[in-house]
């Protein structure tokens, strides 16, 4: 994910913006690590890359909008033919284009998977891919392992890039000495730090979500 940030940049003549500084996951606050499960991952101990409960409620969510989307089509068609038009759901039309599915299941193993080795885009292809490196990093390493890899290379902002240097860029401080309030407040930024809860653009977004992680990431337990 980096170098295909710094990539775009290249491309478009921008300069090239990069603030990570690697740390031990001993100097990541537990609040910190607790808030990114509850928001990612709430079962991260218990599976082993893939969160089939998970995969299987975004399914059902993705054809749940794809039949109102497929429905909203014919509506709209219908209308602008002025006839009349059948519009229920059929086994054919009810699959949305992948980029409008309205919540992912990526566990914290797969969205390593993609920060390590993919770039963003979004298709079957990548995604087979994707699994291919989740079972190879389940499999060769440790929970706690795959937990700090995670909390060190994703993106928390234009060009800042794991928890010691957004706690820098946001607190002023160090990843370790970060509060619940601050921590809920970083993990609530993962799912789109450059634009939907992006604290700059959507600082109320990113406020209610912060508020959601306070309420559960106090039932995270770290079994490392």
């Amino acid at each position: 994910m980096i170098e295909y940030r710094l990539s775009q940049e290249r491309a478009n003549g921008e300069e090239l913006r990069k603030f990570m500084i690697w740390v031990p996951i001993e100097q990541i606050s537990p609040h910190l690590q607790r808030a990114v499960l509850a928001g990612e991952d709430n079962r991260f101990f218990e599976h082993h890359g893939f969160d089939w409960e998970a995969i299987q409620n975004a399914w059902d969510e993705a054809r749940k909008e794809g039949e109102r989307e497929a429905r909203e089509e014919c509506e709209a068609d219908a209308k602008t033919k002025q006839e009349k038009k059948d519009c229920a759901p059929s086994e054919d039309d009810w699959i949305p284009p992948m980029p409008k599915f309205g919540r992912g299941a990526s566990t914290i193993t797969q969205q390593l998977a993609k920060n390590l080795y993919l770039s963003e885009d979004r298709n079957f292809v990548r995604k087979g891919r994707e699994a291919v490196y989740t079972y190879f990093l389940e499999r060769d390493l440790s929970k706690k392992r795959i937990l700090e890899l995670y909390l060190n290379v994703i993106e928390w902002g234009d060009g800042v890039y794991g928890a010691e240097a957004a706690a820098r860029r946001y607190f002023n401080k160090s990843a370790s000495s970060l509060t619940r309030e601050e921590a809920a407040f970083l993990g609530a930024m993962i799912p789109s730090p450059l634009n939907v809860f992006n604290p700059v653009k959507n600082r109320k977004r990113v406020v209610r979500r912060q508020r959601v992680l306070l309420r559960y990431m106090n039932g995270i337990q770290l079994k490392y």
